[in-house]
């Protein structure tokens, strides 16, 4: 029998989750809506029962043409004549699973470490099943919780075996994640087989119909996802498409939803007016999904944390990820406090982030390896060589199949395959308020009107904003900080107008270069 994994059962037969109804009949109808793989676990029930039960699953699993497997047991599974048994690290050993079973059974092994997997791979199991993905009602211990990134290392490692062996991510996965885990967990050379599902199917109202909703999700990419084709990477053809960028800003005037701290609201909305974007400051989850419908993009600025703005933030990703508006995380002080911390781990949990904004510190810690706390959110003396800061960039924006930009005196900004260092920008941007925050803006507006290119898309937001903080410094009428805002705010202006007239003049102060790293 062929096995397909892509859409992996797993029963549950708890009153919480079953409720009264009859887990046969559930199955069959999940079975109606597209499962493709079943998995039989009851970890209360007297032997008799679990036999009685899976002979009926596997008479319909049999009639579908789907594998039966039975969670731990495997003389429930010879009683049964199903398919093949799932063993956790705690259960019976893969070996002597694989001697009772025979030679073709289907036998998986949970996973939550490289290390596992790649024992289990070796050991000749079919597939493995990773997780937690995230945590769930039965599974709060947070070191077990593999998330996206985690996963993703798992896929990485077996891609360098010779082994090949199935694989299916589990736990919390539901509609409203299932295209994510599988988009974000993909490694180079392996994705994900399959997500295996629990109450997402068994708790569902009609299972039929989720299941069949699900099912379709599995084969369609998330409508995040980077679209497929040829992108530039010689500094000069990205310098070239640059002005068509900012020029089609001004002629579309894109919504820029801004979640951000009360301090730098006024300076934000300014600065998105003065390059033509259309700004909005909501801060209410509430608002997003109606706001996430008009083609605009998300700013989430952790300037500001509280429970109730975390709880917003959550609803407002979780509206432009279903939307496929374009996000931006400025994870402003990540490091500072053990609240901001896990603010930022939560966050990234909850959904998928286009671009992620940060100076070195807020990077490192989100990338996981923060080491120094950061004194507010100011970044603080940089201790990283250039090349260590683009090697960083370069990391998480692979793990997170996204754009991640650190700014400094130089900024890093990479795709994960494209890595630059751009060089431009005044000293002016580190003596005021909001000068960071309202990059974010800058580069979100761009976002909303070129998601083909995100990395060419930031580039063109960060060029335009240090290009024209540098020609604000220079003016005559500029003796400090405080006159330097509204000159900045003056040339973002300019720098618009001549983009709409085809002027590129300004462009030629661009300091960027290409990395090997």
């Amino acid at each position: 029998m062929a096995v397909d994994y892509s859409l992996y059962l797993v029963t549950d037969s708890t009153k919480v989750i079953l409720g009264d109804r009859d887990l046969v009949t559930v199955v069959r109808a999940a079975l109606e809506g597209g499962v493709t793989i079943v998995q039989y676990r009851d970890k209360t029930s007297q032997t008799a029962d679990l036999i009685r039960i899976g002979k009926q699953l596997h008479a319909i699993t049999g009639a579908h043409n789907v594998p039966l497997l039975i969670n731990d047991r495997v003389d429930v599974a010879l009683a049964v004549g199903a398919e093949g048994v799932h063993v956790g690290q705690d259960d019976m050993d893969l070996a002597m699973a694989r001697e009772l079973m025979g030679p073709d059974a289907i036998i998986g092994v949970s996973c939550n470490s490289i290390e596992e997997a790649r024992k289990a791979a070796l050991g000749g199991a079919t597939y493995l099943g990773i997780g937690t993905m995230f945590a769930t009602s039965t599974k709060q211990n947070i070191k077990s919780i593999v998330g996206t990134a985690g996963t993703k290392a798992i896929l990485t490692a077996l891609s360098a075996m010779d082994e090949k062996v199935a694989t299916v991510a589990i736990g919390g996965v539901n509609a409203s994640n299932l295209q994510r885990v599988m988009y974000q967990s993909k490694a180079t050379f392996k994705g994900l087989d399959g997500v295996a599902v629990v109450s997402a199917i068994v708790g569902a109202e009609d299972p039929k119909t989720a299941s069949s909703e699900l099912r379709r999700l599995v084969g369609k990419p998330p409508p995040f996802a980077a679209v497929n084709g040829r992108k530039v990477t010689a500094v000069k053809d990205l310098l070239a498409a640059v002005p068509g960028v900012v020029k089609h800003l001004g002629e579309t005037t894109p919504l820029c939803h801004n979640m951000t701290n009360l301090v730098v609201q006024n300076f934000a909305a300014n600065v998105a007016l003065s390059i033509g974007a259309s700004p909005i400051m909501a801060n209410y989850g509430e608002e997003a999904e109606d706001l996430a419908k008009l083609s605009g993009a998300l700013v989430i600025n952790m300037g500001t944390v509280t429970p109730e703005g975390l709880q917003n933030y959550r609803q407002a990703l979780k509206a432009y990820n279903g939307q496929g508006g374009p996000v931006l995380l400025d994870p402003v002080g990540a490091g500072a406090t053990r609240i901001r911390r896990e603010g930022v781990k939560s966050l990234m949990a909850e959904g998928y982030f286009d671009v992620i904004k940060g100076n070195e510190n807020e990077i490192k810690t989100v990338w996981g390896e923060g080491s120094v706390q950061q004194k507010g959110v100011d970044s603080g003396k940089s201790t990283t060589a250039s090349v260590d800061k683009a090697r960083l960039v370069k990391k998480l924006a692979a793990r997170e199949r996204n754009v991640t930009i650190l700014t400094g005196r130089t900024d890093y900004l990479s795709d994960g395959e494209r890595t630059y260092s751009i060089k431009n920008g005044d000293a002016y941007l580190g003596h005021i308020t909001g000068s960071g925050c309202t990059l974010g803006t800058t580069i979100a507006s761009f976002l909303a009107v070129h998601k083909d290119d995100k990395l060419l898309a930031t580039l063109a937001g960060v060029l335009m904003f240090e290009i024209a903080a540098e020609q604000a410094a220079r003016r005559p009428d500029v003796r400090g900080p405080g006159t330097f805002v509204p000159a900045f705010l003056d040339e973002l202006n300019v720098v618009a107008k001549q983009a709409a007239m085809g002027r590129t003049a300004w462009l030629e102060a661009a300091k960027v270069e290409l990395m090997d790293v």
